[in-house]
């Protein structure tokens, strides 16, 4: 015997009852699943559509020459000497990736307290910038400008006391922008979440004639769980405490729109939340709420999660890659930074 709706059915009933309902269709005004019958209609009416136009692809440089070093926790990502990144250039352009983003693995000799390594002209990003401008300068190349790769104890500022410091980290910062801009760099992207650095940055970039360098804000940037496997790859994890006292805490959406509203006046010309899928609220209001280029990285922690559950059969990699990916795009985000941007590029072209 059934129960349905609290009153006893009996199982004998069902084949009369199923007979009739298929003999009588029912009187439906609307019935969606007209515009979902074939390939062709769901193309015809699909909302949001992703395309090789909307990837950033971030690559991981390190020291050496003609090599590639698998990151383990990141299935499919790899360490790049400078030679390596201008090949993977070359493959974005190929694959019509219109921005790759640049993160150096320094070595532990050339970090210390200041993250001086940063200011190198000659360092890891600044030789990359150069090698793929000088081949192929048509393509977007997005610098981080943060101090942990380079510091000893892993934090995105200077140190005193065991504290971050705010005004002279963003000194510092300013001159790490200046030099990327000098190497050739198109976007700069302070990730730090030190208060007033984009102004700083703008104000230094526009005295020295970068005017038509843009700045995208890390402005609703969190103290997230989903960086981990970032931090093995760029050997960026703290040596003391956590990052909570300068990145944003998960729980505050508000706060997310006032800094980015702070980072508009002090002169961004894009805005990033990051990570994206836990925060796709944060995405859809800000898309609602500003008018200029909504971005979200899709973190080393998002791309890892179904990495593993792929390789442990339990996900289809293509439809689990391009479903997050238009699930990113759906809550408004004009461009993503992915670690998929290769592999989605290849489906989409």
């Amino acid at each position: 015997m059934a129960i349905k709706f609290g009153r006893p059915i009996e199982m004998r009933d069902a084949p009369r009852r199923q007979t009739a309902l298929a003999s009588s269709p029912l009187d439906l005004a609307f019935r969606p699943r007209r515009n979902r019958k074939a390939e062709w209609a769901r193309r015809l009416v699909r909302e949001n559509v992703l395309t090789t136009n909307d990837l950033i692809w971030p690559i991981f440089v390190v020291d050496g020459n003609n090599t590639r070093t698998p990151v383990a926790s990141m299935p499919g990502v790899e360490r790049l000497t400078v030679d390596q990144v201008v090949r993977d250039a070359e493959r974005a352009m190929k694959l019509d990736i219109p921005c790759i983003a640049l993160f150096p693995y320094t070595e532990a000799s050339l970090r210390d307290e200041t993250g001086s390594e940063a200011l190198n002209t000659k360092n890891l990003v600044c030789q990359s910038v150069r090698a793929i401008k000088q081949e192929f300068p048509e393509l977007g190349v997005l610098c981080d400008v943060a101090l942990d790769p380079f510091t000893s104890h892993g934090h995105d500022g200077l140190i005193e006391d065991g504290k971050i410091l705010n005004d002279e980290t963003v000194a510092v910062l300013v001159r790490q922008a200046l030099t990327q801009a000098e190497a050739g760099c198109d976007v700069i992207a302070p990730s730090d979440m030190m208060d007033g650095r984009v102004g700083a940055i703008r104000q230094k970039l526009d005295q020295h004639g970068f005017q038509k360098v843009a700045i995208v804000s890390y402005a609703a940037k969190f103290a997230s769980g989903f960086y981990g496997p970032f931090r093995e790859a760029a050997e960026s994890t703290p040596a003391f405490g956590d990052r909570r006292t300068y990145q944003m805490d998960p729980a505050n959406g508000r706060e997310a729109m006032h800094e980015m509203e702070l980072d508009l006046e002090e002169g961004a010309d894009m805005l990033m939340v990051k990570p994206a899928m836990p925060y796709l609220d944060l995405v859809r209001q800000a898309r609602d709420r500003f008018p200029v280029p909504i971005g979200a990285y899709q973190v080393s922690g998002e791309f890892s999660m179904i990495m593993a559950a792929v390789e442990r059969g339990w996900l289809d990699y293509e439809r689990i890659m391009m479903e997050s990916l238009t699930s990113i795009r759906r809550a408004g985000a004009d461009f993503i930074l992915t670690y998929f941007a290769r592999d989605a590029s290849r489906l989409l072209g």
